[in-house]
């Protein structure tokens, strides 16, 4: 796994594999259980690819009771979990472990309520993000979330990473769109967060599980907010000669007071490549476009449109095209949506960044972006949510050339040291997991970070789920106070700091 290193493995658990192969098949009968090499090798990575590691054993439960009798199992014997959903994350946050269970959530993948007075949707985790709004858009709903991987990622990944996506500008985060969730501890307890109400009173556990990456227990099952769709909704597209230019009238409509349904910006290689890809009627002869979407009352969305392309021409714009229905919208956001693999077409590999910056400091990573690409000798097409600063940057590298990737990794964490620089953070929507785990001192001190650890202890004091994820160092719960340290005897003695 390249130079990353992770806990050391428990010999004892390595030891007992067959015997733990053995009683998870008695938890999950039938076909929930995957032990054999080249069965486990279609989960030995999640979205960053770059490293790979082998798990102990993979389970795959379909109930809520068999999710909480492998917990509690592994707690008493001290096994560790790593939950997995549908393998899209790009942050290495699902990424296995020798000793550890994978815990892969995909069988739980039934819509179980959709209550349109309470304008709520009940899923399982495994559910596809797309899902839900196929789900209720016949009676002109929708879920506004919608992650670039909307048709493959798993509501319970969205709620562990805190997923944005296009229309989360306006909407919200996974973080603003969910109501409730059934979680399963550590120790097998099964609780609940929130419900179909709006609020509930006390500490907000619920945003708390949301983003928590795994480390604080398992979702298996979802209460989502939808919402109905807008009268009206027209996207704009703007081309720039410069991305500095996009960038800086990306903050002037926001100060405008103009919230647009969505704001997404794209180079000249992202542009050039999506549009070969999808034959969206992308300008080509521009360095920067932007996709504008804005919704509501028809006369409202007009008169927006006319306020943003004066902003834009104010800015420099040389081309502006507003869609003329919804079919001609789709099609604008489907190069957009596809981006990703459309870049995959230009390069051999490719590194996809996250991180998020304050609006108007746009101009000025871009140019360092730029500069940071010359001093490392590797292209990078820039993608992202402009309205809301949270930046996608794809690293073009080659991995069959020797150092291109650790060159790569190194480009990428100089992009995210900017983002903190700027005043914003390591991630918008990926999550920390082992790709920006050694990055955490760059935006927290050892305070900041020993109090979060405080909060993994209370629900996990045994470090078992996801360990080697988020944290750069794993610190004994007892080190930060929260346990007895009996005749000198620390607990777990076998957690190491990595």
């Amino acid at each position: 796994m390249s130079g990353l290193k992770m806990p050391q493995a428990n010999a004892a658990t390595l030891k007992k594999r067959a015997e733990i192969v053995a009683d998870m098949r008695i938890i999950v009968p039938g076909e929930g259980v995957v032990d054999t090499e080249n069965e486990m090798r279609a989960f030995e990575s999640d979205g960053l690819t770059a490293y790979r590691q082998m798990p102990l054993v993979v389970v795959l439960p379909e109930t809520t009771a068999q999710v909480s009798r492998i917990l509690k199992y592994c707690h008493e014997r001290d096994i560790r979990v790593v939950p997995r959903g549908s393998g899209t994350s790009l942050s290495g946050g699902a990424l296995p472990l020798e000793d550890a269970v994978l815990l892969v959530m995909s069988r739980f993948n039934r819509i179980l309520d959709i209550d349109f007075p309470n304008r709520a949707v009940v899923a399982q985790p495994g559910v596809t993000n797309l899902g839900i709004t196929h789900a209720v858009e016949e009676e002109g709903f929708y879920y506004a979330p919608d992650p670039s991987s909307q048709i493959a990622c798993s509501i319970g990944g969205n709620v562990a990473e805190n997923s944005g996506g296009v229309h989360c500008l306006k909407y919200g985060l996974t973080a603003n769109n969910v109501l409730g969730i059934e979680m399963v501890l550590m120790n097998g307890d099964v609780i609940r967060l929130g419900g179909r109400h709006l609020d509930a009173e006390g500490y907000d556990l619920l945003g708390l599980m949301t983003g928590s990456e795994g480390l604080l227990g398992v979702v298996t099952e979802v209460t989502v907010r939808i919402l109905q769709k807008p009268e009206t909704a027209r996207a704009l597209l703007i081309g720039f000669p410069s991305s500095e230019q996009a960038g800086q009238c990306v903050a002037e409509i926001i100060g405008a007071g103009i919230i647009p349904g969505g704001m997404e910006m794209m180079d000249g290689p992202a542009i050039r490549a999506a549009e070969d890809f999808v034959h969206a009627g992308y300008p080509l002869d521009v360095e920067a476009l932007l996709i504008v979407e804005l919704d509501g009352p028809q006369a409202e969305v007009d008169h927006l449109i006319d306020r943003v392309e004066a902003i834009a021409r104010e800015n420099g714009a040389t081309t502006s095209r507003a869609s003329t229905s919804d079919e001609e919208r789709a099609v604008f956001w489907a190069g957009r949506k596809a981006a990703f693999p459309a870049v995959g077409r230009i390069s051999p590999d490719y590194y996809c960044m996250d991180g998020t910056i304050p609006r108007k400091q746009l101009p000025r990573v871009l140019a360092g972006m730029r500069a940071l690409s010359e001093k490392y000798g590797l292209r990078v097409a820039n993608v992202f949510h402009a309205g809301d600063g949270n930046l996608h940057p794809l690293i073009l590298y080659d991995a069959n050339k020797p150092g291109e990737l650790e060159k790569a990794e190194d480009f990428g964490a100089d992009i995210l040291r900017l983002c903190v620089e700027v005043g914003g953070v390591l991630t918008g929507e990926h999550g920390v997991g082992v790709e920006k785990r050694d990055l955490m001192p760059e935006m927290f001190t050892e305070d900041d970070l020993n109090q979060q650890i405080r909060v993994k202890c209370a629900f996990d004091p045994g470090h078992l789920l996801n360990p080697g994820k988020v944290f750069p160092q794993l610190h004994r719960c007892a080190e930060l106070g929260r346990m007895h340290i009996h005749r000198g005897q620390v607990p777990f003695p076998e957690l190491e700091r990595f």
